[in-house]
């Protein structure tokens, strides 16, 4: 923690608390600080990142002035309505500021009253999109800045992910080349810059800079004649994504009931099919993949079979069955598994889904994703094929019913009207809980899924 800056006459000090960011949400968690103790803020300047229901926030400073002290460590949970940050509010600020006609800051992905702004109108702004790192380095002067070396002072740019765990492992940013958007530094090139051996700027006795050369990635045992690690073990904080995912998991593992069953599919017709789409104008311009195809025929068999978009609702002992889909799609992204859904779904397209799910697993990935975006699922698809995996037995996630997982599609030999051939084919598997689906229902279920994908033009009677 940063140590505070004192106060003067000039101004008085304003204290900026964690807002309630929509959802009934009681926590966040602080990612990173886009400022420091003793610089300037401007109204709505972002001053932090948070992240939430698995969601990173940008928060925008409410009003302008000097910092004068950070009351949360990057990973710090912090509660609704603690404070986060000081500003000392300069006369002449708060008298730029009085003159604003009452402007107030909106969080990044919410409207004025806290509620989501439409993600197609959704604002994306350069410094949201390439954070930018806290250390401070010198054009040209690698090694950090002198004690009155104040020029040409300028910050790497890394995703938030990356400057926590540089900071972690001690690594100067300054030294990794990004390979992110703008050069941003991401995880993966700080994991890719461990161990180094680029010289460390240290204070000598005089104070003034000297350069020091780190050891080597690793060392030769002469005895067993083996090159041994420097770094037999590393130790990570559990936070974020991954520590609400565990969270999730356990309470799905302890409280549901769960059980699993599959069936082997031929996809060749659906493949076909696929194939045809893709060359018409319908399609133009849209990525069509099997995942798609496969949550078309999900929703029409929830409609077939309404049991399995149902949820056990413990505290009153009923089970509540929604007419309605939100569909999750998990999606592997760098932060960790994310499963946000589309609402409504019973109402979409297969041209509506491809354009759907390409632009949930991207807001996804990038981390624009909201709590609502992730929020309210009623099924959920996993597709671990894209990772050439044959199938899975996923977990169910609290608050729904059914997961259902879609492993990779190969040409494997297959009979076909009594002779071997050469078949698109694929395994489909769902999980469900027991203790309102019983095996025959989530057999029917699957049976109609597979049937729709080895026929999909009998989709068409069910749209």
């Amino acid at each position: 923690m940063e140590d505070r800056a004192p106060a003067d006459d000039q101004g008085h000090i304003l204290e900026f608390r964690l807002p309630d960011l929509g959802e009934g949400l009681a926590d966040a968690e602080l990612v990173s600080w886009s400022v420091g103790i003793g610089e300037t803020v401007q109204l709505n300047q972002t001053i932090a990142e948070v992240e939430t229901a698995k969601a990173v926030v940008s928060l925008p400073s409410p009003f302008s002035g000097t910092v004068v002290e950070l009351l949360a460590e990057p990973g710090q949970t912090i509660a609704v309505g603690a404070p986060l940050i000081r500003v000392r509010n300069d006369l002449e600020m708060a008298a730029a500021q009085e003159g604003a006609n009452g402007r107030t800051s909106v969080l990044v992905g919410y409207g004025p009253e806290g509620e989501p702004v439409s993600r197609r109108r959704r604002p994306v702004s350069a410094e949201s999109a390439a954070p930018q790192d806290d250390s401070r380095v010198a054009t040209g002067k690698p090694g950090g800045l002198g004690a009155s070396d104040t020029s040409g002072l300028r910050r790497a740019a890394a995703t938030p992910a990356a400057r926590k765990l540089a900071k972690e492992l001690g690594i100067d940013l300054w030294y990794i080349a990004g390979s992110g958007p703008d050069g941003a530094v991401t995880v993966d090139d700080v994991r890719g810059a461990v161990p180094v051996s680029q010289p460390r700027a240290v204070a000598n006795s005089t104070g003034d800079q000297a350069t020091t050369t780190p050891a080597p990635p690793s060392v030769t045992d002469p005895n067993a004649g083996i090159i041994r690690p420097a770094v037999r073990e590393e130790r990570t904080p559990v936070s974020g994504i991954r520590k609400r995912t565990a969270a999730a998991m356990v309470i799905s593992a302890r409280t549901i009931p769960q059980a699993s069953t599959f069936v082997t599919v031929d996809f060749t017709a659906s493949m076909e099919l696929l194939d045809h789409l893709r060359t018409t104008k319908s399609f133009e311009g849209l990525t069509l993949t099997p995942l798609a195809l496969v949550a078309r025929s999900v929703l029409a068999a929830l409609a077939e079979y309404p049991g399995i978009n149902a949820f056990w609702d413990e505290a009153n002992q009923q089970i509540v069955t929604k007419h309605y889909v939100n569909l999750g799609i998990a999606v592997a992204t760098e932060r960790g598994l994310m499963v946000p859904n589309l609402k409504e779904a019973q109402a979409l397209s297969l041209r509506d889904l491809c354009r759907e799910i390409g632009w949930l697993a991207e807001t996804a990935r990038s981390g624009a994703a909201t709590p609502t975006d992730l929020r309210g699922g009623t099924f959920t698809i996993t597709n671990v094929g894209v990772f050439g995996v044959d199938t899975g037995v996923p977990l169910v996630n609290p608050g729904e019913a059914a997961i259902l997982c879609l492993g990779s599609i190969r040409k494997r030999p297959w009979v076909f009207r009594d002779e071997l051939a050469v078949r698109w084919v694929s395994t489909l598997g769902i999980s469900f809980d027991h203790r309102m689906i019983d095996g025959e229902l989530a057999a029917r279920f699957l049976a109609t899924v597979a049937g729709l994908l080895e026929d999909p033009l009998t989709l068409l009677s069910r749209m």
